[in-house]
């Protein structure tokens, strides 16, 4: 009987002592050693990534517009800002669509007339160059790149099959607000820029069918021909030879010409218009070549000469 109440007292005083600690309100926490904090730091670092920006999906169908009621059905649907985005996806005038010729349409045609371009929003090996003019010949497009950023795009129409737009590296030369053609007097040529001297082709608002149709210019829109005509660079030439070159203009790609529209393609597929890896490719040397060429760059004495200018 002792022994049991010997052990009641012992069960007694460890509950109490039990309680005594829980309710503590100074009980201490052991924090973990500097040197357990760094090892757990260096197992698990916290990386701040940053936000990956996705591009917006944009679903096309094509329209066949089999009579001239259903042309100009399409008038009444769309804005006219709607209208100006699906005749440049299509690279054709108001004036030229017909009856059976189908026409592509994004689903959406109210964003910014940028996301429905065929060229990325940054291309970084155009970054060191100051301003770029792509032209793409398979899908009909031009892009204006300034140090590597897209600031424009827009339609085309390149050379027909029996007179195609050479590809290559060029730079932009001379222009004028109006010329006269040399194939036939009567085409005038508003905001002609020549970018191949001795070839005479340059860009120039003229009509869009919808297809390559030139005898080697590069049509455009009169909008965005007057806009390359402010923006891009021409020569400086000092006597009979140029002392620099101007923009670059690089003309790449190959339009099938008996294929369907590239750009009809954009309803099976997004991204059926972008940038293919050989065309980055042949871009890329552009670059190098660009890079190679001291006449795309101002000599030490003229920068000098420049700040010296401007410190007075």
């Amino acid at each position: 009987m002792k022994r049991l109440n010997a052990l009641g007292k012992l069960s007694l005083l460890f509950l109490c002592s039990a309680l005594f600690l829980a309710c503590n309100s100074n009980t201490q926490v052991v924090e973990p050693s500097v040197t357990q904090s760094k090892e757990l730091s260096m197992r698990n670092p916290i990386v701040k990534k940053k936000p990956k920006i996705f591009r917006k999906e944009i679903s096309y169908t094509i329209d066949s517009l089999k009579t001239r009621k259903d042309i100009d059905s399409l008038f009444k649907i769309y804005s006219d800002e709607q209208m100006k985005t699906i005749l440049a996806l299509n690279r054709i005038e108001r004036n030229r669509l017909r009856p059976n010729r189908p026409i592509v349409i994004p689903d959406c045609a109210s964003d910014e007339f940028n996301a429905y371009s065929p060229f990325p929003e940054n291309l970084n090996f155009l970054q060191c160059i100051p301003k770029t003019v792509l032209i793409s010949q398979r899908v009909q497009a031009f892009g204006l790149y300034e140090q590597g950023e897209l600031v424009k795009w827009g339609p085309i129409s390149s050379g027909k099959s029996s007179t195609r737009t050479p590809n290559g590296l060029n730079y932009g030369n001379y222009k004028a607000k109006r010329k006269v053609s040399t194939v036939d007097e009567s085409w005038i040529l508003p905001y002609y820029f020549n970018f191949m001297n001795f070839e005479g082709v340059g860009v120039h608002q003229y009509a869009l069918p919808g297809y390559p149709a030139s005898h080697g210019c590069v049509r455009l829109y009169m909008d965005d021909a007057k806009y390359i005509f402010d923006w891009a660079e021409m020569w400086e030439v000092k006597g009979s030879e140029i002392a620099r070159n101007g923009t670059p203009f690089m003309v790449f790609g190959e339009y099938h010409y008996e294929n369907q529209k590239p750009w009809h393609s954009l309803s099976q597929n997004m991204k059926a218009n972008d940038l293919t890896q050989e065309e980055i490719d042949t871009l890329q040397e552009y670059v190098k070549k660009y890079h190679s060429d001291p006449k795309n760059f101002k000599s030490i004495a003229s920068k000098n000469a420049e700040a010296g200018l401007a410190k007075v």
